[in-house]
């Protein structure tokens, strides 16, 4: 387990020095004991206040991290536990307004143990007030990126933590909604770690305290610098994928018949979605998981650099993309659109997996999901075909008017093999059935279904 880390221990760890200037807090009068007239909860709160020199659990204001000015919230758990109280609401609500009138990212650091118990009611009350400030800054466009320290628990954890745009954890932290002292006896305590909540699809990665500041600063310059429009996705990739299939004679390399070109996008030399990303950016960070408990890795996702500003990404990797890789694309294309950042999708998939567990997990809702996405998205979307598009499960990652395709790729309304079972024809017809489903990269375009020219 990583050290555990005071409040200003962990600013001085990801901010600039010097930089970091904390916002003055609102003043409230308090009762005696508190809002419940608790008894002792005056003399508890002096004991915190002399043990950490802090006046609350939470410490509001304004850094750089790596160059990037930023809100910050750093919870201190020797206060309380960290816990939310009328007090804690008060400086959060503050710090998201100041967020939102100078236009910042806000960066919870967080470290808590839930609401305190000594305000009842009231203290559970602040996680609404937590939500509508962090719903304001998400409507407001501005990004969120938490950071889960040891422990983060309770509400703390389903309202800062967990409805963060991209979450960060440090190694072996105690994440999960039920503390340690209210779990079931026989709860197994490996499901309550930052590694269990990466795994679960419910965080995006473990990073070491001491890269922090870097990996967070790199969030920070993502999330904050968009292309600011439509980016020339085909023409940086050229160098991979080679001159347009409107301008590739079938001598030149486009596929002679369908099965031909069936072949050559089930390859295993062909580039896969890994080199194309890479030959794009000059650096990226991925997400992970559809915050519903999966992952998949087949399904890559997250946003890079390309010439100083940021595209997001969501691409196939080759293999049948499961419910949860759908989830993730989905919540990415959602994200990069209130932030007002372009898309690239690379599709590469035989299909939709279509195994029980996946029916189980919601693949049909998955997919439905993602269309709606798509469909509705908010910034520009631009879709490069780099392999297999096997029906629906790849044209839900499609941009409708669009979409681009490489020669050693296919699109289908369903594999030339079911096709053919389909219609009731022994195997030996499968290659003629691909020429008849006319879906090489030529006659994707003849067809419209694919953008034939850079200008076009």
């Amino acid at each position: 387990m990583t050290e555990r880390l005071s409040a200003r221990e962990t600013l001085a760890l990801v901010t600039d020095d010097t930089t970091f200037t904390e916002l003055p807090y609102p003043e409230r009068a308090s009762k005696p004991d508190g809002p419940l007239a608790w008894q002792g909860y005056d003399a508890s709160r002096a004991r915190a206040a002399d043990r950490t020199g802090e006046s609350e659990s939470v410490i509001c204001g304004t850094a750089t991290v790596s160059g990037t000015r930023a809100v910050l919230l750093a919870f201190e758990f020797g206060f309380l536990g960290g816990s939310l109280g009328e007090h804690t609401g008060d400086r959060l609500e503050a710090a998201y307004t100041y967020a939102r009138e100078h236009r910042l990212p806000v960066v919870p650091l967080v470290a808590t143990g839930g609401s305190r118990m000594q305000e009842g009611m009231i203290a559970l009350t602040q996680l609404q007030r937590v939500a509508r400030q962090s719903a304001l800054t998400r409507e407001a466009g501005l990004p969120q990126l938490a950071v889960l320290r040891d422990p983060t628990t309770g509400g703390g954890w389903a309202t800062l933590g967990a409805g963060a745009d991209v979450i960060l954890a440090l190694p072996g932290a105690q994440i999960g909604f039920a503390g340690s002292r209210v779990r079931p006896p026989d709860a197994d305590p490996t499901a309550y770690t930052a590694e269990a909540q990466v795994a679960a699809g419910a965080a995006d990665a473990i990073v070491r305290p001491e890269e922090l500041r870097e990996t967070l600063g790199r969030w920070l310059r993502l999330l904050t610098t968009p292309w600011g429009g439509q980016a020339p996705v085909p023409e940086a990739l050229g160098a991979v994928v080679g001159p347009p299939v409107s301008e590739q004679p079938v001598e030149a390399g486009l596929p002679a018949t369908g099965w031909e070109a069936v072949r050559r996008a089930r390859s295993p030399q062909r580039p896969r979605a890994a080199r194309y990303l890479d030959a794009y950016f000059t650096h990226r960070l991925a997400i992970s998981g559809d915050r519903c408990g999966g992952t998949d890795a087949g399904m890559l996702c997250g946003f890079g650099e390309r010439e100083g500003r940021t595209v997001a990404y969501a691409a196939q990797a080759g293999t049948a993309t499961r419910p949860a890789g759908y989830r993730t694309a989905a919540r990415l294309i959602r994200l990069a659109g209130r932030l007002g950042i372009p898309v690239l999708t690379l599709v590469d998939t035989p299909g939709a997996a279509n195994d029980a567990e996946a029916e189980r997990q919601g693949a049909g809702a998955a997919i439905a999901d993602l269309f709606g996405a798509v469909a509705s998205a908010r910034s520009p979307l631009t879709t490069l075909l780099i392999g297999e598009g096997g029906s629906g499960g790849a044209l839900a990652l499609a941009a409708p008017g669009n979409t681009w395709a490489t020669p050693d790729s296919y699109f289908s309304v369903i594999a030339p093999e079911s096709a053919a079972a389909i219609l009731k024809r022994p195997p030996e017809e499968t290659e003629s059935t691909a020429g008849q489903l006319r879906l090489r990269p030529q006659d994707l375009a003849e067809l419209g279904l694919i953008r034939t020219s850079r200008t076009g």
